[in-house]
């Protein structure tokens, strides 16, 4: 093996590696905020650093830079954009004023989205990928973060933030070590041809965000999130029926 053989292996990739370093920092970026009161722009980090983790796992398909460094770097880049910084945010914004039981519940958040990563790691390669067990870190971290965004955007009262702050947040966390199945929409062919008007439907969906992006991106977000225990139901109910009619 030459010495050029000899680096290539020993350096790594650099474009998948920017876009997760681009979701490290928007992650770190919003704990800054959220420190400093700004929470608007904490919650809208961390919805940049979701679509920063969704393109850096796709460009290292695309161009063929997978890398086993890059899958550590985008676990731990993970555990700050989706872990950390929502529970910190929303421990700021409304729980802060709960004492030791707001710094739990934000705890146990935070310990909740390292299981699932670590979870997800063990499962690579052998989980189907038509499926997420539990829900995705960045999907719970949608819910605080859009939570805040449309709190804080429309000067909610503030007993109403962590009326709803603590159970949106250990729902979340309960749901991300779940063994609740959501879709994962990877079988979603990006290279393939679409018919136009798939385009035209996500026009549509841009447009529908432009009107109110914090609205939007919760409600949206919120029932992804109530899907995986609605959708588990409806299996349940379906296996008992054909269990019933084969006796």
């Amino acid at each position: 093996m030459d010495n050029h053989e000899e680096q290539q292996k020993r350096g790594i990739y650099l474009l998948p590696n920017l876009f997760t370093t681009a979701c490290l920092f928007a992650g770190f970026y919003a704990i800054v905020a959220a420190i400093r009161g700004d929470f608007t722009t904490a919650a809208v980090a961390i919805f940049v650093a979701m679509v920063m983790d969704g393109l850096d796992g796709r460009i290292a398909r695309l161009t063929n830079t997978q890398s086993a460094f890059g899958a550590e770097y985008d676990s731990l880049a993970d555990m700050v954009a989706f872990g950390l910084a929502p529970a910190l945010v929303m421990f700021e914004w409304a729980l802060n004023g709960l004492g030791k039981f707001g710094w739990m519940v934000a705890f146990i958040y935070a310990a909740c989205g390292a299981l699932r990563l670590a979870r997800f790691n063990t499962q690579v390669g052998i989980a189907d990928k038509r499926y997420f067990q539990g829900l995705p870190s960045p999907a719970a971290a949608a819910c605080i973060a859009g939570w805040v965004w449309v709190g804080h955007n429309n000067q909610l009262d503030p007993s109403l933030l962590s009326f709803v702050g603590v159970p949106l947040t250990f729902a979340t966390a309960i749901l991300m070590v779940s063994t609740v199945r959501y879709h994962s929409f990877k079988e979603l062919d990006l290279r393939g041809k679409v018919p136009f008007m798939v385009m035209l439907g996500l026009v549509l969906v841009f447009a529908l965000i432009a009107t109110d992006p914090p609205i939007v991106l919760f409600t949206a977000f919120l029932l992804y999130a109530i899907s995986g225990p609605v959708f588990t139901l409806i299996q349940l109910r379906k296996h008992r029926n054909e269990r019933a009619q084969s006796k």
